[in-house]
């Protein structure tokens, strides 16, 4: 099986405000980078979207590692907690619903089909793909003609 990483990174402009994500795709000494940028949405939906969209890039079953600054995203997986949320009916705690349920139920259904590995390394720390893909998230967030969030 091939061995793919992914670094990602999500940015916005205002929390909410526009945002974009950038992604680098890294295979065999090549790279392949993604961005898009959208209305109105939140940064850690943009985190969400940069590893989702990083994984439906992929044309084949791979193992992967996903390098992301995100905890929201590496905590949630690396620890359970997204598979606690849905078996609890997408609640946090006993009070708490869980955000971006959308976007974690595609973020899941890719799991699914790749061997997903989560690490998370600290941004804006020169790590030279994260730099880049933090380029890619903002210039994409700053573009005219952004998408709408397409929320179900």
């Amino acid at each position: 099986m091939k061995h793919v990483t992914i670094y990602t990174d999500g940015a916005c402009l205002g929390n909410p405000g526009p945002g974009g994500y950038g992604v680098i795709l890294s295979y065999n000494g090549k790279e392949k980078e993604i961005s898009k940028g959208f209305k109105n949405t939140t940064n850690n939906r943009m985190e969400l979207r940069a590893v989702i969209e990083g994984l439906k890039a992929l044309k084949e079953n791979c193992d992967v590692t996903i390098v992301t600054d995100s905890k929201y995203v590496a905590e949630a997986m690396q620890k359970g907690w997204v598979a606690k949320w849905k078996a609890n009916g997408w609640k946090r705690n006993k009070k708490e619903k869980a955000l971006n349920i959308d976007l974690w139920e595609q973020l899941l259904d890719l799991c699914e089909k790749h061997n997903v590995k989560f690490e998370w390394i600290s941004g804006h720390s020169g790590h030279p793909q994260n730099e880049r893909c933090d380029k890619m998230a903002v210039n994409a967030a700053k573009q005219k003609d952004l998408l709408e969030e397409e929320k179900r």
